[in-house]
């Protein structure tokens, strides 16, 4: 997994792993990351949450906003 950049400091996300059509994201207090789906949350949230992964910024806001449980595992 690459760690996430958490430019304002404050972010639950520790680190995150991106594929063809998810992403896996490790929150500071969990064990195994979260997998979002292209099947789970939809291509286009999949699609900014990898924006903002690779930004190291807004992705924990940006999934309890717009994704919460649409997660695959």
């Amino acid at each position: 997994m690459i760690p996430y950049g958490n430019a304002a400091g404050n972010s639950g996300v520790v680190a995150y792993q991106i594929g063809k059509d998810y992403i896996a994201v490790k929150f500071v207090d969990r064990d195994e990351p979260y997998i979002y789906s292209h099947a789970s949350a939809g291509a286009q949230h999949v699609k900014e949450m990898k924006k903002l992964a690779k930004a190291g910024q807004g992705l924990s806001t940006y999934i309890s906003q717009h994704v919460k449980d649409g997660y695959e595992r």
